[in-house]
């Protein structure tokens, strides 16, 4: 017991040791203050993924067709603002795109650039509700490990980012992320319309590729500033690179269960189950064979 005391409080000396450190531009910025409110939605986050599915588990499934296309593109424009501020921010102040040191002065295009990384965390916490939407319309199927990993620790992780290092090199990956968010909630937007659309959707695979290529990228680009170097914090760049290690190894684990590996089917339960790729989207209502003839599930609850 003594131990466990003696750790908690070494880590309360070193956080506040660490707030000395902190820039104190951002402190008085909404959520920055403190890591609790953004621990709270966390912790919130993590109990809807328990209690979620165990209440939906005897209701019908929402379609949140309109909710849906009003999100994904909410996100899109969301995503192409942050996208567009750090490159013309970055641009403006005459950033290096191999090493760029963190300018924690009050000149315009350093909040500017700051400011962008603020709404970009903040986006991470609005993409939880991809979860929210997913086990509300019981796709369950759709919650991996994959997925929370990547929604709660990317919340968690950019409150650190933008509370120690909101500038220089954190533009690099933020502005390579968003620009793909940008490409990803538009295609979970149009698949949003229904069958109609979704069968011109033929590049989906393709995302995922692009994401992984986006890690390899951040991998290199951070081996690069260490090798050389760089005066960026090197523990963010440590970070950066063990973080997209774990990304390229569960991203590439996805991308093969999903298009390459040949999966046994069986004519008895495909016929029975006839379930479809899901996505963000809405995709068609599953079908049941019942004496040769195919037959629509119940309707579902509506908005």
């Amino acid at each position: 017991m003594d131990a466990v005391i003696h750790v908690m409080n070494d880590s309360i000396e070193f956080y506040k040791w660490s707030l000395t450190i902190a820039d104190k531009r951002v402190e008085k910025w909404p959520m920055m203050s403190s890591p609790l409110p953004t621990l709270g939605i966390s912790v919130l986050y993590l109990i809807f993924l328990w209690a979620g599915p165990r209440y939906m588990q005897t209701r019908e499934p929402f379609q949140f067709r309109t909710t849906l296309i009003v999100y994904n593109f909410s996100m899109v424009l969301l995503n192409f603002y942050i996208c567009k501020e750090l490159l013309l921010g970055s641009r403006a102040a005459g950033y290096s795109y191999l090493c760029q040191p963190v300018n924690y002065s009050n000149d315009v295009n350093e909040v500017r650039i700051a400011s962008a990384l603020w709404w970009y965390y903040i986006s991470k916490g609005v993409e939880f509700l991809d979860t929210v939407f997913f086990i509300m319309r019981k796709k369950f199927n759709q919650v991996s490990f994959l997925h929370v990993y990547h929604h709660c620790t990317m919340f968690i992780l950019w409150w650190i980012g933008i509370k120690w290092v909101p500038g220089g090199q954190s533009f690099f990956g933020a502005t390579i992320n968003s620009g793909i968010h940008v490409l990803m909630y538009g295609y979970y937007g149009l698949a949003a319309f229904g069958p109609k659309i979704q069968k011109y959707l033929w590049w989906k695979k393709y995302l995922t590729i692009i994401q992984m290529i986006q890690f390899h990228v951040t991998i290199g680009h951070a081996a690069h500033s260490l090798y050389t170097g760089c005066p960026f914090p090197a523990w963010m760049q440590w970070a950066l690179i063990g973080y997209a290690v774990t990304f390229i190894i569960l991203f590439g684990n996805f991308y093969y269960q999903t298009y390459r590996r040949q999966p046994r089917l069986k004519p008895s339960k495909s016929a029975a189950n006839g379930i479809s790729m899901a996505t963000n989207g809405t995709s068609k209502a599953p079908l049941v064979t019942e004496n040769g003839k195919k037959q629509k599930k119940g309707r579902a609850k509506h908005e």
